[in-house]
């Protein structure tokens, strides 16, 4: 901000709705704001929430601006943080305003928490004691301020008690500030015995988080090397240095076992931000952040927009997952911008995986990221061995899904009084539902994707919009009674054979979508932990990061299933999702296997994980990443063309593509109809981009956008620089 701008009284204000600039307000006598403040600011009928950003204001008549409402009592967002948002802006090509709208998304945090009424003991005693008394009176000896009810509960009394001695004057009132939503970490409080390796690896992780400047590490270890405990030695090494700290997860909602384990470790639990926190706790969460009270966060991607003041160290643990890639209203990799936000705050940032990305391993390889290697299981404990099932030589019984060496496999391993997993990344009971009378198949109606059957909920589901109506008896096209027939195995549909073949074990199906919601699911994960189920069943879910000791067969029921579409990161992402489920077996050191039911196992990806060889495939699929210029040796982006009706949204991409500038590095194909290519009744066209490596993407999309059509009212683009999805 100028010092012409603060003369004549009047600021640039960034404001959460899709501008391409801030809008200038003026300043009111005696209202005092800085870069960062956040004030309310009329907007049209409406008065919204923004934040006073750099630069210059438009020249505008000071007469004509409206003044600001009120400036918040809350820290001012960082300048680090004002750049961060700058930056993710430019480079998504989104509006600066809905990047800080992520800042902004707790209202009721800007102003102050306020304080809470207590009681402190005074020198008057009760005219009577009974031993209620003398229990709360011994509570609160100590002179510090209490709450009536926590000092009832402390003291095991009633709140009677308590106000019977307000009454007498035993107890004055007084104001308590509010409670901290998590205590202060404490770094030396469970310091872990690590193995040499794992010293090793965290000797190098301590140093980077004391260096105080940036640098990107991959911490890159077998599943169960004990990446958790070594980066905690870096988290441990920032607190004492007086540095806020993020920990970044793809799915914060399910992990109770990592705040367990941050617990064991801190003697606290982090604060945790994800879209299941409920609203009050997040505006603690979000206004203790700012004030520095919080000093570890465990949270989502969301997470990345916290308005830190003195953040001084990210960890991005599961690097590779996908659910780091947010596809909504502003398309960003929360890896990525992780990178992005330790670069401008000058500090480190730390990426663990056992299966990395192929752009982090090439940029490890470059020597732009350091590496820390863990190549060894904690304790010794031995990897799962892995083999392959040719369901042409080994097919399942007719109407079944499992074959007879999985089958047989799971039998002797219940024997032993030990856990199986199946794995199939497939909601539901199945993905199709049709009529063996007259070939009806069941769509969504506002997509085009085909309704998935889940019997537990007696619906079928639309897996892209919501959608869902009650599976019907009759057929609705023509009207036959009980000719309607599933398609296909998803979770449910595996549980049900699995039921028939084990009647007697106890079988647990984990997927996001059951009844009971994050609740149940994280009772269902402690279940499973603690050895209170012989046989699961679960989609993806189950491969993220947990750790169940009694666990030592996994059996995969579609192992080619990711590979069946034309994704370029098929083969890379069936990799990964393989190597991490059968890695959940034989953490604790038992012996354990891993069995792949697949069509293709002389595939490349299924010959990389029986032999176990990482680095082969990663060569591999480096090599081919290499010839085809894809990235991180390419640059890609797509253009998103979406309308109520078909021809719009194709003549609107038509334009797009003819005012494209010229450019030798920059390939532009398409348009063509995405593979979903009706979503929520909206027609879907996609261009797709792709350039040489040094390819200025940005530029040239921002033209095409300049020099096309304005889009009417009912037509949306949507711009993903660094696509990770094709539908």
């Amino acid at each position: 901000m100028t010092s012409e701008s603060r003369k004549c009284g009047a600021v640039p204000v960034l404001v959460p709705m899709p501008a391409d600039r801030p809008y200038s307000y003026a300043v009111p006598d005696g209202m005092c704001v800085v870069p960062g403040s956040i004030v309310r600011v009329p907007l049209g009928p409406r008065e919204v929430a923004g934040i006073v950003w750099d630069g210059e204001c438009e020249q505008i008549d000071a007469k004509r601006l409206r003044p600001i409402s009120q400036a918040f009592d809350c820290p001012p967002v960082c300048a680090d943080m004002r750049r961060f948002v700058d930056w993710v802006a430019s480079y998504t090509l989104s509006a600066p305003g809905m990047v800080a709208r992520m800042i902004l998304r707790a209202p009721e945090a800007f102003d102050p928490e306020p304080w809470i009424e207590g009681i402190q003991l005074t020198e008057a005693r009760p005219d009577r004691m009974t031993e209620a008394r003398q229990r709360a009176l011994e509570m609160a000896a100590d002179g510090l301020a209490w709450t009536r009810s926590g000092l009832a509960h402390a003291a095991g009394v009633s709140l009677s008690v308590i106000d019977g001695m307000k009454a007498q004057g035993v107890f004055s009132t007084t104001m308590i500030p509010p409670r901290p939503v998590v205590p202060l970490p404490d770094p030396s409080y469970a310091t872990p015995e690590l193995t040499a390796d794992q010293e090793a690896a965290a000797a190098q992780l301590r140093q980077a988080a004391a260096a105080g400047r940036f640098s990107a590490t991959l911490i890159d270890g077998v599943t169960g090397s004990g990446k958790t405990e070594v980066y905690f030695e870096a988290v441990a090494e920032a607190v004492r240095r007086g540095r806020q700290v993020l920990i970044l997860l793809p799915e914060i909602a399910l992990t109770q076992a990592f705040l367990a384990r941050f617990h064991d470790r801190f003697g606290t639990k982090p604060a945790e931000w994800h879209s299941d926190l409920p609203p009050r706790m997040r505006e603690r969460v979000w206004r203790q952040v700012a004030e520095g009270t919080v000093r570890v966060v465990a949270g989502a991607r969301s997470a990345l927009f916290l308005p830190f003041n003195e953040l001084g160290l990210v960890i991005v643990d599961e690097e590779h997952d996908p659910a780091y890639k947010q596809e909504d209203r502003v398309f960003y990799n929360a890896r990525d911008m992780a990178v992005v936000r330790g670069h401008i705050g000058g500090f480190p940032v730390m990426l663990a995986s056992a299966t990395p990305s192929v752009e982090t391993q090439v940029n490890a390889l470059q020597g732009r990221y350091e590496r820390v290697d863990l190549p060894s299981r904690f304790a010794g404990a031995a990897l799962p061995e892995i083999r392959p099932i040719d369901m042409r030589r080994a097919p399942p019984a007719r109407g079944g899904f499992l074959s007879p060496q999985l089958i047989s496999g799971m039998r002797e391993t219940l024997a032993r009084g030990e856990q199986s997993l199946l794995f199939l990344n497939r909601r539901g009971y199945a993905p199709l539902t049709l009529c063996r009378a007259c070939g009806h198949r069941f769509q969504c109606p506002d997509c085009s994707s085909w309704l998935v059957e889940h019997r537990f909920r007696g619906q079928l589901v639309c897996h892209q919009c919501g959608h869902h109506e009650r599976r019907p008896d009759a057929c609705p096209e023509c009207g036959t009674f009980d000719h309607l027939v599933a398609c296909g195995p998803g979770v449910e549909r595996i549980a049900e054979e699995v039921v028939g073949h084990f009647p007697e074990a106890r079988t647990i199906v984990l997927s996001s979508d059951l009844l009971g919601g994050v609740k149940r699911m994280r009772l269902e994960f402690e279940a499973v932990a603690k050895g209170e189920a012989d046989i699961v069943i679960g989609t993806q879910l189950v491969a993220k990061g947990h750790n169940f000791p009694g666990m030592t067969l996994v059996g995969v029921v579609d192992a080619d299933l990711g590979l069946a579409n034309g994704d370029p990161r098929a083969a890379e992402r069936t990799f990964q999702l393989l190597s991490q489920v059968t890695g959940r077996a034989g953490r604790t050191g038992r012996k354990s296997i891993g069995l792949l039911q697949t069509y293709q196992p002389d595939h490349p990806v299924m010959q990389a994980i029986v032999s176990g060889d990482s680095q082969a495939f990663y060569e591999r699929e480096i090599a081919e990443r290499e010839r085809s210029a894809l990235p991180p040796f390419g640059r890609l982006a797509g253009v998103i063309v979406s309308a109520d009706n078909r021809a719009d949204a194709e003549g609107h991409a038509r334009q797009l593509r003819r005012a494209a500038p010229q450019a030798h590095d920059i390939a532009i194909l398409g348009p063509a109809e995405a593979p979903l290519a009706l979503v929520g009744g909206r027609h879907r066209f996609r261009l797709l981009l792709h350039g040489e490596r040094k390819a200025d993407m940005q530029g040239f999309v921002r033209r095409m956008l300049a020099d096309g059509p304005k889009p009417r009212a009912s037509i949306r683009v949507q711009v993903d620089i660094d696509p990770q999805s094709f539908l």
